[in-house]
This record gives structure tokens, C-alpha cells and sequence, in this order.
């Protein structure tokens, strides 16, 4: 059985995002600078630098997501959002979003399929797991999606990506999660970001 892994993207001071998420802040609020678009310029601008780190993210056979991550669309599916990422996701693997509103899955090119889950987050990983075989599963977030792994304790292995700026509020990772116990794998810096995998303890 493969490791289920977390891999999300952090400000120095925790935030995941900042307030007021929308389609065209997806990061949210952070001040009127851009320091929010920021947050992933570890993968976005300096991709070689960061290459290591970038692979890993896309490594998974499977991958579970909240629907805030997947999109802004809120409530019904009032029109056809298929993610921020273009008709070839970056996945090229079965695609578990977390959701109250049921559709049907969504083909896309590369070999990527987003289903669609409305019966929580452990028939999502379960799901993933069949789909996965004995590949790895990946927990891709956003913070809330995680901290929910997190407290239910599935979470093997969480890789933070530790971005040199502050937000000062926003979605917070560890938010409601009961002390955790970690085990530093690695730890590399490089000049926009600060990437630490921990091996979660029982």
C-alpha cells in the first residue's frame, strides 16, 4: 500500500491563502501587493531551482482535493468549471474533489478525471486507494481539506513548502488539528522558499 502524502504551499506564518478567495484572487487578500500570488512562486518562477520539489508534487497515482482548491464555484454546479488548470492538468492521474453537490466525473486530456465525492474524506481516500494500487496518494488541499486529514490521522507524510512572506490572515494549516507528533525527513532552502518533509507519527 502506497503513503498517503500532503504537499501544500505555506506562508512563514501558516496561511495556505489569504481572505476573500475568489476567481480572480484565488490566493485571496494580501495587502494589494501580490504577495498572495507569491506564495507559489517556488513552482511557478523558478521551477528549475525547485525542481526536485516540483516533480514531487505531480508524483502521486492519485490525488484528493477540496473543492475550494478545484475552483470558486460555490453551491450547484451552476456552470462547467474543470479547475484552474486548463484542458491538460498537471495530474495525468484520478482526481478525488471534495464536494456537497454531486456531478458526474470529468474527463480531461492527459489522463486526468476529476470525480466528484459528496460522502466525506474517507470514502475519497478510499477511492483514491483502489485507484492508486500501490502507488502513493496525494492530499493536494487546501489547508482546510488537509487539516481534516490530518486530524483523522491519515496522513503519512506532509512536505510543507514554506514561502519567505506573511500573510497576516487567511485559511491557516493546523487550524483545529490536535498535536501532532513529526519526524523531520529532509529540509532543503532555496531562494524563495524553504521545503521540509516530516514523517507524521502515531
Amino acid at each position: 500500500m502506497g503513503r498517503v502524502i500532503s504537499d501544500i504551499t505555506i506562508s512563514a506564518d501558516g496561511y495556505s491563502a489569504g481572505l476573500n478567495q475568489s476567481e480572480e484572487r484565488p490566493f485571496g487578500d494580501d495587502g494589494g501587493d501580490g504577495w498572495a500570488d507569491k506564495l507559489h512562486a517556488w513552482y511557478a518562477e523558478t521551477p528549475e531551482e525547485n525542481r526536485e520539489e516540483v516533480d514531487q508534487t505531480i508524483a502521486a497515482k492519485a490525488f484528493i482535493m477540496g473543492r475550494n482548491m478545484f475552483g470558486p464555484v460555490r453551491g450547484e454546479w451552476d456552470r462547467q468549471w474543470n479547475g484552474w488548470w486548463g484542458d491538460n492538468p498537471p495530474y495525468h492521474a484520478p482526481v478525488f474533489v471534495l464536494t456537497h453537490h454531486a456531478r458526474e466525473p470529468q474527463p480531461m486530456d492527459g489522463g486526468t478525471t476529476y470525480y466528484f465525492v459528496t460522502d466525506g474524506i474517507e470514502s475519497a481516500l478510499a477511492q483514491a486507494r483502489a485507484a492508486a494500487g500501490d502507488g502513493d496518494i496525494a492530499i493536494q488541499g487546501g489547508a482546510t481539506t488537509v487539516n481534516q486529514y490530518l486530524a483523522a490521522g491519515l496522513i503519512d507524510e506532509l512536505r510543507l513548502h514554506i514561502a519567505q512572506l506573511t500573510l497576516g490572515a487567511g485559511t491557516r494549516l493546523f487550524e483545529g488539528v490536535p498535536p501532532l507528533k513529526l519526524e523531520q525527513v529532509k529540509s532543503r532552502a532555496t531562494t524563495v522558499a524553504t521545503h521540509v518533509t516530516y514523517r507524521v507519527l502515531r
